[in-house]
């Protein structure tokens, strides 16, 4: 899984998010570049803040351990929920604008990332039959002396972990994510973030909620166009 464990202590003094940039992981390059051998987290392969050696470690499912995070300490993920863990992952090590939401004092963690509800909703739903045995993925584990994340708990579900797709973004990674409660200035994991990216503000900021915002209308109508774009390249290939 994510390490972010070294993040939560780590005090550097950058407070400010990179509109364009990489964290300061253990994994992370220095500045993003194009990877085209990537196996997995292709979505951000024309400017990549991660090696492609690295999304090696993803490439095969079930998908056992990420450097020394296993992922099935409560049992192998089912393949709905391993593809949504894949997308933070990927988020998180790979993509470019990750950096945008840095969290302040720490170069390594990001901090109240906008996430659609859409994709909450969809993601608890996939991982909801799934085992788990920590609520905070970044504070909750037993740490061995060789790194590896071991349960100090129990496993029960995901259902019985999180109320719902809104709990489950907001505390699984700490403070990493947050839901938004625009439709469209916020990240979803694909091709579609190239829209929000444009108009969402600073980390520091709040984007706007309301319909009538000039973010929200600029938003919509791009993403509109950027929906019927992909539809006509579908039909376009059959």
């Amino acid at each position: 899984m994510l390490r972010f464990v070294v993040a939560l202590f780590a005090v550097i003094t950058s407070s400010s998010g990179k509109k364009y940039g990489c964290l300061e992981g253990d994994t992370h390059k220095p500045k993003p570049s194009r990877e085209p051998n990537m196996h997995e987290c292709t979505l951000y392969s024309k400017s990549s803040c991660c090696y492609a050696d690295f999304t090696g470690q993803l490439a095969r499912s079930p998908v056992i351990k990420v450097n020394n995070s296993y992922w099935n300490r409560c049992g192998q993920l089912s393949k709905p929920c391993e593809d949504f863990t894949k997308k933070i992952e990927c988020f998180y090590r790979c993509s470019p604008h990750a950096a945008r939401w840095i969290r302040p004092n720490s170069t390594a963690a990001i901090q109240f990332v906008p996430l659609c509800q859409s994709f909450c909703d969809d993601w608890y739903e996939a991982c909801k039959d799934d085992s788990i045995c920590v609520r905070n993925w970044l504070t909750d584990w037993e740490w061995g002396q060789s790194g590896e994340n071991r349960c100090k708990n129990k496993c029960i579900p995901y259902s019985k972990m999180y109320a719902n797709g809104t709990d489950m973004c907001q505390n699984m990674w700490g403070e990493s994510f947050k839901v938004s409660q625009s439709s469209c200035l916020c990240l979803q994991m694909s091709k579609k973030d190239a829209v929000a990216i444009k108009y969402l503000r600073s980390e520091s900021s709040e984007e706007s909620s309301s319909g009538s915002s000039s973010e929200e209308r600029a938003c919509q109508k791009k993403l509109s166009k950027f929906e019927k774009l992909q539809r006509e390249k579908g039909e376009n290939a059959r």
